[in-house]
């Protein structure tokens, strides 16, 4: 009886290694091609989308506060407090 090998495909270059110094290599390389990638905000982009975010958790914590009044006024109302 004749045994055929097996390969193993890992990953898309389909290299099949299994060493590990193999594979912690490409994954390194994959992750500095994806930062080059990566698109830097400008200064006066940055100071517009923090002025955004901290607006929108301003009218959060505004909607918040008033539904949490709203809901102590009711647990008052119902429980006589």
């Amino acid at each position: 009886m004749s045994h055929t090998p097996v390969t193993e495909v890992d990953g898309a270059s389909g290299d099949g290694s299994k060493n590990p110094f193999v594979k912690v290599w490409r994954f390194l390389k994959q992750v500095i091609d994806e930062l080059r990638k990566v698109i830097v905000p400008t200064r006066s982009e940055l100071l517009n989308y923090t002025l955004v975010v901290l607006v929108f958790v301003l009218i959060v914590i505004g909607i918040v506060t008033g539904l949490d009044w709203i809901f102590s006024r009711g647990a008052d109302f119902i429980f006589g407090g």
